[in-house]
């Protein structure tokens, strides 16, 4: 059975007004307040891979929008994690891998593990997937929450096709045929612009 996930349009400027507004009026002014809302902004707008709620349990998801915007409140009974079916070991892995990377100074960092997870499981770049507005989004998120993996990836590898490479490293498996990247075939679709 394949994951159960949106496919979001090619378009990713979503405007700072409506709902991404009214967010930010409620956030309680952490660090990842804005990112949240860009997510929750996207998605309502069909312009995310992930399911209802980000992926998160209800009650993970409720927790999430009064911790970030309290006294906002957004359907969490549409929440729930997605059906991976044999995609969900892959998920644990990377979940596994998230997790241990974490920075350990907020607790989003667990809700926002379970939804990059998710959304390594859509098939566009992970802050498309993602619902962000940008790559540099992508890397912000990365960089705050899981500085370890920020530091792993410090030539700029696209971050799903990197969060990939490190479970096949930590595997032992090697799927580039090269002997390094620079010699790669593959080297402008994992590295640089998107």
């Amino acid at each position: 059975m394949q994951p159960v996930l949106v496919q979001h349009s090619a378009t990713h400027a979503a405007p700072r007004g409506g709902l991404y507004a009214l967010l930010m009026a409620r956030a309680a002014g952490l660090p990842n307040d804005d990112l949240f809302a860009r997510m929750l902004v996207s998605h309502a707008g069909g312009q995310s891979a992930l399911p209802a709620g980000l992926g998160l349990e209800s009650n993970d998801f409720r927790a999430l929008m009064a911790r970030h915007f309290p006294g906002f409140s957004l359907p969490a009974q549409l929440a729930g994690a997605p059906d991976l079916g044999e995609r969900a070991a892959e998920w644990d892995e990377l979940l596994a891998l998230l997790m241990e990377h974490r920075a350990g100074v907020e607790p989003s960092e667990t809700w926002l593990a379970l939804i990059v997870a998710t959304a390594c499981m859509g098939g566009d770049h992970l802050w498309q997937d993602l619902g962000l507005w940008q790559r540099a989004d992508l890397t912000q998120l990365m960089a705050r929450n899981f500085p370890g993996l920020t530091a792993l990836n410090n030539r700029d590898m696209k971050w799903k096709r990197f969060l990939y490479k490190q479970l096949c490293n930590g595997a032992g498996v090697y799927v580039c045929r090269s002997p390094s990247c620079e010699v790669c075939v593959d080297y402008a679709k994992c590295f640089g612009r998107e």
